[in-house]
C-alpha cells in the first residue's frame, strides 16, 4: 500500500505555534457555539419564515450533515493534508452561516445549515489532528485539555448569546456572529499554518465513504426520531436500525479490502485505541448525553425557568473545565496519563449515583455539588482519550484516529439523547398516573440516572484494560511510520 508522504514542514516557533493555536480555538469555539446559539432563536425563526412542521430540520440537518463529514475529513486530511481540509471546511461553514443569515424560507435555511454542518464536520475532526501537528504529545496535552473551555462556553453561553441577539437584534444575527470570528481564524491559519507538503498521489476509499456515510446517515436519523417523531417499536424505527446495522456491517468488510480505508480497521487492534474510543462512547452518553436533560429536571421538579435552568449547569461545566485542564497539566508534568480514563469513569459513576438521589426537595447547593462531580469525571477523559489514540496510531493515520474518536464520542451522545429520553418519556407516563407531576418527574429521573450505572461500569472495566504506553517523542503524530 502507497501512502502520501510528506516533506519536511518549516520550523514554527513557539509563538508562532500558540498564534496558530489561538485560531484553532475561535474556529472550535464558532463550529461549537452554532450547536447551541440557536435553542433561544427557534422561536423567532418560525415567527418569521413559518415552517413550524419542518421546524425540528433545522437543528437536524445541522447534526446530520456534521455527523457525516466528521469520520471522511479526518482521513481526507491525512491523504491531502490537513490544512486544505481546515480551510475548506472553515469557508464552507461561513458560507453557511452568511447564507442562513439571509435565508428567505424555512426550507432555504435547513439547505443552508447542511453547508454548515458540513464545514463544522471539517472543522472539529480538523482541530484535534492539527494540535498534533502543532505540539509534541506530551506538550498536546495540555493544550488539547484548554479546548474544553470550547464546550463548557458553548454550553453555556450559546443559550445567552443566542437569545440576547434575538431579542435586541434579530435571530440571524445567532449566525452572522460567527462572520467575524471565522474570519479571524482564517486569516491565522491561513498565514501562519505551515505543514509538511504531501507527496504522492493518495487512493480514495469511494465504497469506504458512501457506506460510512449512509449508515451514519441512517444512525442520526435513528436517534433523532425515536421516541419523539416514531415510537420505537414503529416501522420506520426498525428500518433505520437495521439500515444502521446492515450499512455499517458493509463498510466494515470494505474497508478490510480498501487500499487506504477511511478509517483504518488495523486501528483498532490497538489496546489503547479501542480502549480510547469506549471511553469516549461512555462519556459521551454519560456526560452530553445526560446533561441535555438535566435542564428538565430543575423546570419540571423545581419549578425553574428556562434560562435559569441553563445556567443552573454551570458547576458541571466548571468541574469539566477544571479536571480537563488539570489532566492536561499531569501528563504534561509527568507523561503519566493511563489511570485518567479509570478514574472518569469511577468519579463519573459517584456523581450518577447521586444525582439518582435529587428530588423536588434537593438543594441548589447539593445538586450544583452533584453536577460538578460528574462534570470533573466527564472532564477527566474527555481529551486524554484524543492522545491516548493519536499517541496509539502511526503517524500517516493522525486524522483517522481523531476523528474515530470524536466520532465515537458523537454516536454516545446521540445514543444517550435518545435512550435516556425515551426512558425518561415512559417512567413518567408510568408514575404520572399515581404521583403529582412533579414527583412523577423525580422518580423518571432517579430511574435515568441510574440506566448509566451499569454503562459507566462497562466503560471502568475497559479503562482499566489500558497500559501505560510511554508518549511518542514526535511533534507531528504518534508512532513511528
Amino acid at each position: 500500500m502507497t501512502m502520501p508522504r510528506t516533506a519536511p514542514a518549516p520550523a514554527m516557533s513557539r509563538r508562532h505555534r500558540l498564534l496558530v493555536f489561538g485560531g484553532l480555538m475561535l474556529a472550535g469555539l464558532m463550529s461549537s457555539l452554532d450547536a447551541t446559539v440557536l435553542s433561544t432563536a427557534l422561536p423567532a425563526i418560525v415567527a418569521d419564515l413559518g415552517g413550524l412542521d419542518r421546524l425540528a430540520w433545522v437543528s437536524t440537518a445541522y447534526v446530520l450533515a456534521t455527523g457525516v463529514t466528521l469520520p471522511l475529513s479526518g482521513r481526507l486530511g491525512d491523504q491531502f493534508g490537513r490544512k486544505p481540509v481546515f480551510l475548506i471546511g472553515l469557508v464552507a461553514f461561513l458560507a453557511g452561516s452568511a447564507a442562513c443569515g439571509a435565508a428567505p424560507s424555512m426550507d432555504w435555511l435547513i439547505a443552508f445549515r447542511v453547508a454548515q454542518g458540513a464545514g463544522a464536520g471539517c472543522l472539529m475532526a480538523s482541530m484535534f489532528a492539527l494540535t498534533g501537528e502543532l505540539f509534541e504529545p506530551r506538550e498536546r496535552a495540555k493544550y488539547q485539555g484548554y479546548s474544553a473551555l470550547i464546550f463548557a462556553v458553548s454550553s453555556i453561553a450559546g443559550p445567552l448569546v443566542g437569545g440576547s441577539l434575538t431579542e435586541h437584534a434579530s435571530w440571524r444575527w445567532a449566525f452572522y456572529v460567527n462572520l467575524p470570528l471565522g474570519l479571524v481564524a482564517l486569516g491565522i491559519s491561513a498565514v501562519l499554518l505551515k505543514l509538511p507538503e504531501r507527496e504522492g498521489r493518495p487512493r480514495i476509499d469511494y465504497p469506504g465513504i458512501v457506506l460510512l456515510a449512509a449508515a451514519v446517515t441512517c444512525f442520526t436519523l435513528l436517534t433523532s426520531w425515536a421516541g419523539t417523531k416514531y415510537a420505537w417499536t414503529s416501522p420506520a424505527v426498525l428500518g433505520l436500525a437495521a439500515g444502521t446495522a446492515v450499512l455499517a456491517a458493509a463498510w466494515a468488510l470494505a474497508e478490510r479490502r480498501a487500499a487506504e480505508p477511511v478509517i483504518p480497521l488495523r486501528l483498532f487492534r490497538d489496546r489503547s485505541f479501542s480502549v480510547a474510543c469506549a471511553v469516549a462512547l461512555v462519556g459521551g452518553a454519560t456526560g452530553f448525553g445526560l446533561a441535555t436533560y438535566l435542564p428538565m429536571f430543575f423546570q419540571r421538579v423545581e419549578g425553574t425557568g428556562a434560562t435559569n435552568s441553563g445556567l443552573l449547569l454551570l458547576p458541571m461545566m466548571l468541574g469539566l473545565l477544571a479536571s480537563s485542564i488539570g489532566a492536561g497539566r499531569h501528563i504534561a508534568r509527568t507523561g503519566r496519563y493511563h489511570r485518567l480514563p479509570a478514574a472518569s469513569m469511577a468519579v463519573s459513576l459517584v456523581g450518577v449515583v447521586l444525582l439518582a438521589t435529587m428530588d423536588a426537595g434537593t438543594s441548589r447547593v447539593a445538586a450544583g455539588a452533584y453536577m460538578a462531580v460528574l462534570g470533573f469525571g466527564a472532564g477527566l477523559s474527555q481529551q486524554v482519550v484524543m492522545l491516548i489514540a493519536q499517541n496509539a496510531a502511526p503517524r500517516r493515520d493522525l486524522g483517522a484516529a481523531s476523528s474515530a474518536v470524536f466520532t465515537s464520542r458523537m454516536i454516545g451522545t446521540a445514543a444517550g439523547m435518545s435512550v435516556f429520553g425515551g426512558l425518561l418519556a415512559s417512567r413518567f407516563a408510568a408514575e404520572s398516573a399515581r404521583k403529582a407531576p412533579a414527583e412523577a418527574m423525580a422518580e423518571a429521573f432517579h430511574a435515568v440516572f441510574l440506566s448509566a450505572v451499569p454503562l459507566l461500569v462497562a466503560g471502568l472495566a475497559a479503562a482499566l484494560l489500558l497500559r501505560h504506553v510511554p508518549l511518542a517523542t514526535s511533534p507531528r503524530g504518534g508512532s513511528a511510520e
